[in-house]
């Protein structure tokens, strides 16, 4: 990864954000190099540096201009990068999110079915035999971005996005599938719904997920999803 920051493009965002671009396309290689860079920059804790927020290809800086500058936090970055060859990334952890797809849970999966001249049960064949990286956590608390969905399933957003997507619903948009974690409006396709609490603001880590986790989607029934619901998993 050496000469990482040199081939990055530099963005200022108002004066108090600084935003490190390492590249201009969704891909694992570039995802990793933001991460690294992320935990580099958490673990040197450079002064007036107050959070570091990883994307998909892009890294925004959010700084305190009465403690540090632009020059000063360039430089840093730069010798902070010589650390990142020495780095090892852990190992991704791999969630499983039970899922019941279909019916009221999954209103659009007839739809991602007829658009791709398929039956349901392939649409859930398909997505829940697949793994996906999560790159990013972002849109709502604990909303993650993932890579991988097979290019079979790519469909286009609604075109008029709902007032109201209900918490723990499963959703593709284009080549992305995702979880809403709270309720909130939403233009993906719904195809399942998760009976978990994908976010408690109570816990310290409040996600089930962080960025670089793999995601498996495992089809339940409907009883299942009853009593995991009731059961609880705050």
């Amino acid at each position: 990864m050496a000469g990482l920051f040199e081939k990055a493009v530099l963005r200022l965002m108002g004066d108090r954000g600084l935003l490190v671009e390492y590249g201009d396309s969704i891909s694992p290689d570039i995802n990793v190099k933001v991460r690294t860079m992320a935990m580099v920059i958490a673990d040197e804790n450079p002064d007036g540096v107050v959070e570091v927020i990883p994307t998909y290809r892009s890294l925004l800086i959010v700084y305190d201009p009465l403690v540090t500058d632009i020059m000063t936090l360039e430089e840093a970055l730069q010798s902070m990068e010589i650390r990142l060859d020495q780095l090892e990334i852990p190992p991704p952890s791999t969630v499983e999110i039970p899922v019941l797809y279909g019916g009221d849970n999954g209103p659009d999966i007839e739809f991602v079915a007829d658009a791709h001249n398929m039956t349901a049960e392939d649409v859930i064949r398909i997505h829940s035999g697949a793994e996906y990286q999560v790159y990013m956590i972002g849109f709502t608390p604990g909303f993650p971005y993932l890579g991988g969905l097979p290019e079979e399933l790519h469909t286009p957003r609604l075109e008029s996005p709902r007032s109201l997507v209900l918490a723990g619903s499963v959703g593709i948009a284009n080549n992305q599938t995702g979880i809403y974690p709270v309720d909130s409006p939403g233009g993906w396709r719904l195809i399942g719904r998760t009976p978990l609490k994908l976010f408690n603001p109570l816990k310290e880590n409040p996600f089930l997920y962080r960025a670089g986790d793999m995601i498996k989607f495992v089809r339940i029934s409907e009883q299942e999803y009853h009593r995991i619901l009731s059961e609880g998993n705050a």
